[in-house]
Formats: C-alpha cells, structure tokens, sequence
C-alpha cells in the first residue's frame, strides 16, 4: 500500500525550434514566423488546472521547461507563467527552475531576462566545440557563439549552469571527445550532461545513417572522458550527468528516484501516483502544437495505470541510472510494493554481481552500470 505521496516537479514543455536538428526524436517543430506565445502559455495554464487534482496538497520541488527551444519563449511570457502557477500551487522555498536554452545570439540577449523571470538553472544546449561535428548534428551555432553564452547567462546572475554535451558523434575520434570535455570544464559549469548519440526512429538519421564510432572507439571514449570529469571533481551520479559536489540536477533526481511529475505542453509526458486509488499512472499530452492549441481538442492524449507487475521494473529502470542508487525503502514506499515481493530478484542481480543492496540501499555496481540493461531484464516478467 502507498502510504504517502513522492515529491511533485513538473515538466513544461516548448514543442518549437528554430530548425529540427538530424538526431533529434523529441516533439519539436519547426518555429513559425511568428510564435503563437500568449496563445501557448494560455494554454498551459489551462491544461495545468486540468492537471490540478493530482497535485494532493504538495508543493512544486522542481521546474522544467523543455523543448524544443523553450528560450524561444520571451522572458515576459515565461514570467507571466510563473506568476499564474504561483496562484494555483506553491512553490518549495528552494525550487529549482530550469530553462533549456540554445547558444545563438538571439537566445542570449535574453539571458538577463529569464534570470529575472525567476528561471534559476540555464541548460545550455552546445553537444560539441567541434566546427566539424556542430555541421554534421545540424547545429545553427558556432563554438565561439556557445562559450560566449555561458559568459552572458553568468553574467546575468545564473550560478547553476548545465553545459549538454554528445559523443559517439560521426567519426569522432577520443582526442575530439576530450577536447569537447576539457573546453566545457574551462567554462566551469556547475553540472555538464555528456551522454552518447544513439540513432532513433524517425530521425534523418535513422533514414540516412552516419558513420559512428566501432564499439571500441566508444568504449575508450567513455572511459577517458568519465576519468577527466572525475579529475576535475564533475561527479557522475546518474548515467549521463554529472555535477560539481553538492550540484545535481534536483529535477532529474526526482524523476530517478521516483518521485511525481505533472508535464503539460504539446506532448508532455507525466507520471503521477494517487493514493486515493492506490495507483501510479502515466499521462501524456496531443503531441501537434495545432491540435494542442485547439479549442476543440482535449490536452490529455492518453494515460496508463502502471499494473502491480510492471511497477518493479518501472521503479528500477528510473533508480539504477543513479550511480548511488536508492533507499531500499523508496520501493515500498513509491511503489506500494513489499520489498519481500522482490526479494529473490534482488538476490538475483546481487549473486551475478549486477546489484549491491548492503548499508540500505539498492545500487548498481560498476558492472551493472555497464550491463544496465542485462541487470534490468532480472526485473523483466
């Protein structure tokens, strides 16, 4: 039985961008002209109070506003947003408000802007320093553009600043990678994501297939790389992120660790637990920015209850990304589950040294972070 409610964030999200980039499967769409703002935030507002009984008297530990390019939005409409939340759901004294942003020039003349919005986090989309590799990912901004981003945006008051970056890139050789880490850690982010470029469905490149690195090539990658963020106290604590001590990612922790999210935005996705129903469900929002801002068109897409049998490898998919892993008793407490339930997996993944359970909690070892997914099938029904 669920006793008590996980944290709440929630999940914003922007579906434009000035140009969909090759590898890109998110929901983004390329820009209009002009951006239909005052319409698109209205209507977030209006699928947020759809969204309101879900919230259960907690308060928001975490913002995200994700795309897409949100910097698109204007820092007016972001504020304006902010503002209108606030009358329908506190805020937790320490929120943390992220804005994913893009290093072009007309972005960073809003920096300032967003800071006195209220955002708190700049995300700053680079993925490479490579003139070469900025071409080929179909980025529309040079490495001079992206350094000088993270000069304005700390310039403008923003202390907690993630630098994103890709490897595995086409034919990117070690050296390269290195050079991509070594220049984001001289710009001294807070938090840097470095995480490798995988071919997906419905991309130009799934139809048209770069050439990426053999598996040796990525394996060294990674291996040099995670030992330069290290020497450079970037701790890793979740698969692809990493962060100076006592600076990660609070959003995405809750997401790990199990916790709720509403997502409202053409496309958004959320995961909410009700303990009136003694369920956990995932709700996800019409995907077309034209049908979201349809007046004759419902936000909700769908939902889906997590069954009983689903929720162990639903709760370890999120927390084994996490190099510490969890309390053990975040499985009962957020799934409603008897630990006892999963006990003969757990000893399982343990026996094959995949798990580490001791000091109370359930954690990856370094083998199974990397055979995650031979660790995860242990939880497969």
């Amino acid at each position: 039985m669920i006793s008590q409610l996980p944290p709440l964030s929630l999940y914003i999200h922007v579906p434009w961008c000035v140009r969909k980039c090759p590898y890109c499967d998110f929901n983004s769409h390329t820009s209009p002209q002009q951006l239909p703002e005052n319409e698109y935030i209205d209507a977030l507002l209006d699928d947020f109070l759809h969204e309101k009984p879900y919230i259960q008297g907690r308060e928001l530990q975490s913002i995200f506003f994700g795309g897409g390019t949100p910097s698109l939005l204007s820092a007016k409409g972001i504020a304006d947003l902010l503002i209108r939340l606030k009358s329908h759901i506190s805020f937790a004294e320490n929120i943390e408000v992220t804005l994913e942003a893009n290093p072009g020039t007309f972005e960073q003349e809003k920096f300032s802007g967003f800071f006195q919005a209220g955002i708190n986090r700049l995300s700053i989309g680079i993925q490479s320093f490579n003139p070469d590799h900025l071409t080929v990912l179909g980025r529309i901004h040079s490495s001079n553009e992206a350094l000088l981003a993270v000069n304005i945006a700390k310039q403008a008051g923003f202390k907690n600043i993630n630098l994103d970056l890709m490897h595995g890139l086409p034919n990117q050789t070690v050296e390269q990678a290195l050079t991509d880490i070594s220049t984001a850690i001289a710009a001294k982010p807070t938090h840097i994501s470095w995480y490798q470029l995988t071919i997906e469905p419905n991309t130009v490149f799934y139809s048209k297939p770069p050439a990426l690195p053999v598996d040796d090539v990525l394996w060294d990658i990674q291996q040099a790389g995670q030992t330069l963020l290290a020497e450079h106290d970037y701790l890793q604590y979740e698969i692809s992120a990493y962060s100076q001590p006592n600076k990660p990612a609070q959003h995405n922790l809750n997401y790990w660790q199990f916790g709720d999210f509403i997502g409202i935005g053409a496309g958004a996705h959320g995961k909410i637990t009700s303990l009136t129903q003694q369920q956990i469900i995932r709700r996800w929002k019409t995907r077309l920015p034209k049908d979201y801002l349809s007046p004759d068109k419902a936000f909700i897409a769908g939902e889906r209850i997590i069954t009983p049998a689903e929720l162990p490898l639903e709760f370890m998919m999120n927390a084994m990304r996490l190099s510490a892993g969890v309390p053990k008793n975040y499985f009962n407490e957020r799934t409603g589950l008897s630990s006892e339930s999963i006990k003969y997996l757990l000893q399982q993944a343990v026996d094959k040294e995949l798990l580490d359970t001791s000091n109370n909690t359930i954690k990856p070892t370094p083998l199974g972070s990397r055979y995650l997914n031979d660790l995860l099938e242990i939880f497969m029904n």
